[in-house]
């Protein structure tokens, strides 16, 4: 129990009412109503804060206590949904904050306190707002007297919570914004297609125009005879039927069939020809005697020749969801069940599945249970396990069994096995047997998609990723008209909606006598009765049967069991437009695609912003671990609550099921961020080798270039020896600068004549003469003009021993100096290493 809080300041108008604290019994002691001081808060603040899209705050309580939690704070009226602010945190409270949509019934109710023995009771009565959800919860506010602010959000739920029109929910008030809506049609023919094995067609709004999209295979066709929805208004545009059955036939078998829900195909397996498919109840009145030559020649089609080779045919099973009791009771309305004698090579199955009425009744019972035996109350106090388990069952080993007889007494687990088991059964039939299955109820459109639908996410393992269970949803519950406003309690396009069981103000919250020990709590008048009405948790009660396999299977589901919460809770809101009106041609009437968001587009982008690591993947997922049919045998098929949405809000830490999910999630991000990071590292350690190659390359090639420059060296010194002796073999003597000059003093006579000194100073390239002077010594000036000529030491002997060279500087062979001087010079130019062998001559100017 929450600690008691300190005395709050009081107004002036409510001191007369008295400071002393109720005498109720249980957590209510801690509830001081007459304390609580009324927080002005501008509603602005709320709206930039905390409100949705297109969101409105319509009426606002201040100073109210969420008495399951012991919690004060504001209490506000949108558009969309009661939404609960603490004063405390100044956040939302989930249990407190619910879609209005998501609303069975509210009630108002006053609580009188027990006073002791001979005591005049002079405190005020808590004035109560309780408020029953379809998502398992049941909130109760608590107003301070003598206010009037239950009466506002009372009368705001009452104009809000159950809207006139279809157009006034806040589905058509948002709009689409971004989460667009495809046409569903256009997906509807490319599941079409996926079937039929025609995967290279692709569907187009242009196709569906003109009505093309009549495409076949060897056993079934698409049919387009309910495109303006003239045979079936429940039916969806396109149909897929045996091609052996024209058009004529199938509106002949239309009028043999409830509501003119004729047997279509559900599902076909790619290899046997196996079909699923999926109908109405037949009209064979109340003596079982009315037959359809039509009818059955449609449902004989899908008894397709077996391919063994043998040319026999395959067993049909036309398996009833109803009890049989249900189903000869229904004759006498003009329904009933075929005869087996009628249908050829066919065997008649009774599932014995409960109707709505008995669906509903069992769901509220479980939501009492869990209320009355969870950890978060709804009257704040009754809870078994509300302090810390010392007082489960009031430590009483029989009060414990009975609170879990009571759990089995809801029958809501009973009911999940049956539908679990039956189509565990149509699944082993298909795809052992190879025999094809048509399923009905009375109306086809309950029991039936339930049955279908989950039978085709064992067969198929397509239907168990995202795309496919979308798929799966459009076809079997959308398109063949699982009429939802209806079970849902919505208008529908006609503007009839479920009537919302509200109630007066005097009332009783339940009979458990640990409640009734807490205060007086009268029973309230319903002015309508609780079975009157369509509501019914049909597809609750399958995506519960979904997430039963998910338990089973967890390797088979790329989704996991949050999506499956996430998905629950925005179907019940109404949040988007996909599950709105009782069937595809009421969605076309209201132009739902093109006014309201899409479901499947907001959780798209919710995971396109964290990828994998979204909460919405099952980290588990192995596609290859189940590539096939998935056969859960009759031993596992014992069902058990589901954590993650019965007891979310009854017992908030025990529904934590999910605390190993949401750890080994963590674990699983970490392991993606080290993936990450050890790919970077690799790939940092392949830029590294190849850095690494690429400067031993160049490495390579430096110690290539300096071998090169080495032998090109060497070769230059013994070129440079080999000049040198040439030159004084000639009687000539070199001398070079540092600058690069170069002199060389020429002998006329070998033996010791006048030396006449030629110069050459530094190049003039601007003119690129040579000049001559008239002294007794030869100087000679030579510029290098052409590439022809080295600028090695021996180009430059060449230019200075040649005084014949022409004013503009070519040389003037065979009339050149150097040829004057020796025809050895010119081998010392065209070979060097053959002047290593000019030794001969050396000893030749020696012995001169």
């Amino acid at each position: 129990m929450a600690a008691l809080r300190p005395p709050r300041s009081v107004s002036s108008r409510d001191s007369s009412d008295g400071s002393e604290r109720l005498d109720g019994a249980g957590s209510w002691d801690a509830l001081e109503w007459t304390k609580i001081e009324p927080v002005t808060r501008s509603v602005s603040h709320v709206n930039s804060e905390f409100l949705l899209e297109a969101e409105r705050v319509i009426e606002e309580g201040h100073g109210v206590v969420l008495v399951n939690r012991d919690e004060a704070g504001t209490l506000f009226v949108t558009n969309f949904r009661l939404l609960f602010l603490s004063d405390g945190t100044r956040n939302i409270v989930p249990l407190g904050t619910i879609p209005l949509a998501t609303i069975e019934k509210f009630n108002k109710m006053v609580v009188k306190n027990q006073s002791a023995p001979r005591q005049i009771d002079r405190s005020p009565t808590r004035r109560l707002l309780q408020i029953i959800g379809k998502d398992m919860r049941i909130i109760v506010f608590g107003f301070r007297p003598r206010t009037k602010q239950r009466r506002v959000i009372f009368d705001a739920l009452l104009r809000c919570a159950k809207p006139a029109r279809i157009w006034d929910l806040y589905a058509f008030t948002c709009g689409p914004s971004k989460f667009s809506k495809p046409n569903s049609k256009v997906r509807l023919l490319n599941e079409y297609f996926r079937l039929l094995g025609k995967d290279s067609h692709c569907a187009s709004v242009s196709m569906v125009e003109e009505g093309s999209f009549t495409l076949s295979n060897d056993l079934w066709r698409i049919s387009n005879t309910n495109s303006n929805y003239t045979v079936c208004s429940s039916y969806p545009f396109a149909l897929i039927v045996p091609k052996s059955i024209s058009d004529e036939e199938v509106i002949q078998a239309s009028t043999f069939r409830a509501r003119c829900r004729i047997p279509v195909v559900s599902w076909c397996h790619p290899g046997t020809g196996a079909v699923l498919a999926r109908s109405a109840q037949p009209l064979v009145g109340l003596m079982m005697n009315m037959r359809s030559n039509a009818d059955e020649k449609l449902v004989a089609s899908l008894c397709t020749q077996l391919v063994d080779g043998k040319g026999s045919r395959r067993k049909l099973y036309i398996a009833d969801a109803r009890p049989r009791k249900n189903a000869l009771a229904n004759g006498a309305m003009g329904g009933g069940s075929e005869s087996s004698s009628n249908y050829f090579h066919s065997e008649i199955v009774f599932f014995g599945i409960d109707n709505i009425h008995a669906m509903r009744e069992s769901f509220a019972r479980l939501r009492d249970y869990l209320d009355t035996h969870g950890a978060t109350s709804s009257d704040g106090m009754s809870s078994f396990l509300r302090h810390g388990g010392s007082t489960w069952g009031g430590g009483n080993l029989s009060s414990m069994s009975a609170s879990v007889s009571t759990l089995g007494d809801s029958g809501w687990l009973i009911h999940v096995q049956s539908v679990l088991a039956g189509s565990a059964w149509i699944t082993a039939r298909i795809a052992l047997e190879s025999a094809s299955v048509l399923v009905h109820c009375s109306d086809g459109w309950d029991r039936t998609s339930q049955l279908v639908s989950l039978a085709n996410l064992m067969l198929d393992p397509y239907y168990r990723t995202f795309a496919g269970f979308q798929a799966l949803v459009e076809k079997d519950w959308l398109a063949f008209g699982h009429p939802f406003s209806d079970r849902i309690g919505m208008p529908s396009v006609s503007g009839t909606s479920f009537d919302l069981n509200r109630q007066s103000s005097t009332g009783n919250l339940s009979s458990s006598p640990v409640r009734q020990s807490s205060g007086s709590f009268t029973p309230q008048t319903s002015n309508t009765s609780h079975a009157q009405n369509n509501y019914s948790p049909i597809f609750l009660q399958w995506v519960d049967c979904v997430s039963q396999l998910l338990r089973m299977y967890p390797f088979a589901f790329e989704f996991s069991s949050t999506f499956l919460v996430d998905f629950l809770d925005c179907v019940l809101s109404c949040r988007f437009g996909n599950f709105l009106c009782n069937s595809e041609k009421e969605r076309e009437k209201c132009g739902i695609h093109e006014a309201c968001g899409c479901l499947w587009a907001y959780f798209a982008d919710l995971r396109s912003l964290e990828g994998s690591s979204h909460a919405h993947y099952n980290l588990f997922y192995d596609p290859l671990k189940h590539n096939g049919p998935i056969f859960p045998p009759a031993a596992a098929l014992a069902p058990t609550l589901w954590p993650q949405f019965h007891l979310r809000w009854a017992c908030p830490s025990e529904s934590q099921a999910g605390e190993l999910e949401a750890e080994s999630r963590s674990m699983a991000i970490k392991f993606s961020e080290l993936l990450k990071a050890k790919e970077a590292a690799e790939m940092k350690a392949k830029e590294y080798s190849v850095a690494m190659e690429t400067l031993e390359a160049e490495l390579r090639n430096e110690k290539r270039l300096s071998s090169s420059a080495m032998n090109l060296a060497q070769r230059a010194s013994k070129e440079s020896a080999a000049i040198k002796r040439a030159i004084l073999s000639l009687g000539c003597r070199v001398n070079y600068t540092s600058n690069g000059d170069c002199t060389v003093d020429v002998e006329s006579n070998p033996t010791g004549s006048q030396e006449k000194s030629m110069q050459s100073p530094p190049r003039k390239e601007s003119d690129g003469t040579k000049e001559r002077d008239d002294n007794s010594d030869l100087s000679v000036s030579v510029t290098v003009v052409s590439d022809d000529v080295s600028s090695s030491p021996l180009g430059q002997v060449c230019e200075t021993l040649c005084p014949l060279r022409t004013r503009d500087g070519s040389c003037q062979w065979p009339s050149a100096g150097c040829a004057q001087l020796g025809s050895q010079f010119v081998g010392l130019k065209a070979n060097f290493d053959a002047f290593d062998h000019l030794s001969i001559y050396d000893s030749y100017f020696e012995s001169n």
